[in-house]
């Protein structure tokens, strides 16, 4: 029995990593191995146009994507999604933060370099940002992108902004690491940050909330030094729940009173309760205060201000 030989010339050739055939080969589905053939070739397009050059009806093209992407080969615009169909997965429930990405091999990653245009100009891009990545950290990289379902534009802005924090608080010359970026990535995933938009919004936001954080300092009599990582977390809570400096100030004086000294944990489980109860401005502290207290009404015992459970997600 004779041997298949393709009747291709060097230039038309199309470069396809062992793990991306293992897996389309898995798969079993032909229509995903002609639509990932198709993206390979033209490399980021419309959906329509891919459609229309395959001349597939939307249900045909709809169920090919899916495979695709269940297979982890692809990262569908949500576009692309027809009603009724599955969502993609980067809207999906992330994983809990003590998932570890997968164990991706060498052949996975070169297969990924050689087949997704995408993933290998984030790659060339995050190392001209942070310098050579190590085999385990280009894993890692892969693992935001293919696991996690962050398109490259929101994991080189997530991987700018964890550098841009870094340098505020070690210098230029000491990069994140990829575990830092990794645990970003999680809180990102929470916040459900998975458009460029989205996470573009945030950051300003995150910028306006810094920028709030000598002022809290004053509030809390520390002078004008920058606030600690710890203390940061705290700063960061209590600007994201809407509460202003002066009414950290009140809480700080109740804080003085009972314990002479500044207990972060205490003061914020002031805070928290009045979150609870939608207290935020003085305004609205103080007329909580001097309204009269219900008889029977137990007063809050100090184990509940110190309570900080709910500061433990910060950790």
């Amino acid at each position: 029995m004779g041997e298949y030989m393709l009747h291709l010339t060097q230039e038309e050739n199309i470069l396809l990593g062992a793990s991306a055939v293992r897996r389309l080969i898995e798969g079993g589905s032909g229509d995903a191995a002609l639509l990932y053939l198709c993206l390979a070739q033209h490399g980021a397009s419309e959906p329509e146009k891919l459609r229309a050059e395959l001349r597939w009806t939307p249900e045909q093209f709809s169920a090919a994507e899916q495979m695709l992407c269940s297979l982890g080969l692809i990262s569908a615009p949500s576009a692309a999604f027809r009603e009724g169909a599955a969502a993609p997965r980067s809207n999906a429930a992330p994983p809990p933060p003590e998932t570890a990405l997968p164990e991706y091999s060498r052949e996975d990653v070169m297969g990924k370099l050689e087949s997704d245009a995408s993933f290998a100009a984030l790659l060339r891009e995050v190392e001209r940002k942070l310098g050579r990545l190590s085999e385990p950290s280009v894993k890692k990289l892969l693992g935001l992108y293919d696991y996690l379902g962050f398109p490259a534009d929101v994991i080189f802005l997530l991987v700018s902004y964890c550098a841009e924090r870094k340098a505020e608080q070690y210098g230029t010359e000491k990069p994140p690491t990829m575990r830092e970026i990794e645990r970003t990535a999680y809180d990102w995933a929470r916040r459900e940050l998975t458009t460029y938009a989205e996470a573009d919004a945030y950051l300003r936001g995150e910028r306006d909330r810094r920028r709030s954080y000598p002022e809290y300092m004053a509030a809390l009599q520390l002078g004008g030094r920058a606030p600690a990582p710890g203390e940061e977390r705290y700063l960061h809570a209590w600007a994201e729940q809407g509460f202003p400096p002066e009414t950290v100030a009140i809480a700080y004086d109740k804080t003085m009173l009972k314990c002479h000294e500044l207990k972060w944990a205490y003061l914020n489980g002031i805070l928290r309760r009045w979150h609870e109860k939608g207290l935020h401005t003085p305004d609205e502290v103080r007329a909580e205060n001097d309204a009269p207290r219900g008889k029977g009404k137990p007063a809050v015992s100090e184990r509940e201000l110190a309570r900080d459970a709910w500061m433990n997600d910060y950790d």
